[in-house]
């Protein structure tokens, strides 16, 4: 069959736009989803710019998060039937870790992962499928992929972030907004968004920040200590950058912790005087919020259908797959306050 993908070719340049071949049928745990909606994430840009190194696995194609419908499925799948409407994720979930799929461009193979989402149909493993539910629209859905299963997962499994706690947030972006409205779920205070863009920050004043701080214009870091009463219990880095990485880690309290969601490039190491760590400061990175999607998106959704929270706002921009560079562009420059989608 032929499929419409966005294909990273070389690092550093644009996707390109092409119908790509799909040849025999789907093998053991493999499932045929037709993309409806996907999610641009951080993630994807990092891989677009190399910053974990040689990617030894060009062409290939990208997306890990996502909503779609089951259209056909292998041999040996039992958790899912086709019709239903799923997010696409990247982490594990129950049912079979299928071996990643095949396509063909040009007569070249084109690599792909478990899961990909920058193209209208995507193979993909049984256990990157989770069903939601029909009253969930599909652009919200496409958000449990990663956005909010790892900004909630993040404040849950990693920070451990109590009532009253303090919370600095570095980055405001897809995944930074949803950290943002977990921290407020949990009743935590102050929660201090800082970014570059004063877009970003608005829309964190509106989902739950208590102040916020444009580090294009201030210091953050003596800000962030004025407001917590030089006393911060939590410190969320979703930059990767390893300088506010050293600083955020400075700034928490002696039983603080310094959560990394963001990946440094490589070679880009932190400096850091480790003695803290013996006496009970934290520093730990997340793996997606390191929950359990079969848990967590059913639990997740649930308090939107129960009205306890909801993703107005998040959303702010929405492209077609002809015009994905366009879209990685306005999120890459932080042009786009929020989560930036693309509307198959």
């Amino acid at each position: 069959m032929k499929i419409k993908a966005a294909i990273l070719v070389e690092n550093n340049k644009p996707l390109i736009v092409e119908d790509i071949d799909f040849r025999g049928k789907l093998t053991y745990g493999q499932v045929l989803v037709k993309v409806n909606v996907s999610g641009i994430c951080g993630s994807q840009i990092g891989e677009i710019r190399g910053v974990k190194g040689k990617d030894k696995y060009l062409p290939h194609l990208l997306g890990h998060e996502g909503c779609g419908r089951i259209v056909d499925i292998g041999p040996g799948v039992k958790t899912l039937k086709i019709d239903d409407k799923v997010v696409l994720h990247w982490k594990k979930g129950s049912g079979i870790n299928a071996d990643p799929p095949t396509y063909h461009w040009e007569g070249k193979k084109i690599n792909a992962g478990y899961v990909t989402t920058f193209n209208d149909y995507a193979v993909v493993s049984e256990n990157r499928c989770t069903p939601i539910s029909e009253k969930i629209s599909d652009f919200n859905a496409s958000l449990f992929g990663c956005a909010i299963t790892t900004g909630f997962g993040v404040i849950e499994n990693k920070a451990q972030l109590k009532i009253g706690e303090s919370i600095a947030i570095l980055g405001a972006g897809g995944i930074g907004l949803n950290i943002i409205q977990a921290a407020r779920m949990v009743s935590a205070y102050p929660i201090i968004a800082v970014d570059l863009y004063d877009n970003r920050l608005k829309l964190a004043k509106k989902l739950g920040a208590t102040h916020i701080i444009n580090s294009s214009k201030n210091e953050f870091s003596t800000m962030v200590k004025d407001i917590s009463g030089n006393d911060l219990d939590v410190f969320i880095d979703n930059t990767g950058n390893s300088k506010i990485i050293e600083k955020g880690y400075d700034l928490i309290n002696d039983k603080g912790r310094l959560v990394l969601v963001g990946v440094p490039r490589i070679g880009d190491n932190i400096n850091i005087f480790s003695l803290p760590l013996h006496f009970g400061k934290k520093i730990t990175g997340t793996f997606g919020g390191d929950g359990n999607p079969d848990i967590d998106i059913p639990r997740y959704s649930n308090l939107i259908l129960k009205g306890i929270f909801n993703l107005e706002g998040i959303v702010t921009e929405k492209y077609g797959l002809d015009d994905i560079n366009i879209a990685i562009s306005r999120v890459s420059n932080g042009l786009a306050a929020g989560r930036v989608l693309i509307d198959f």
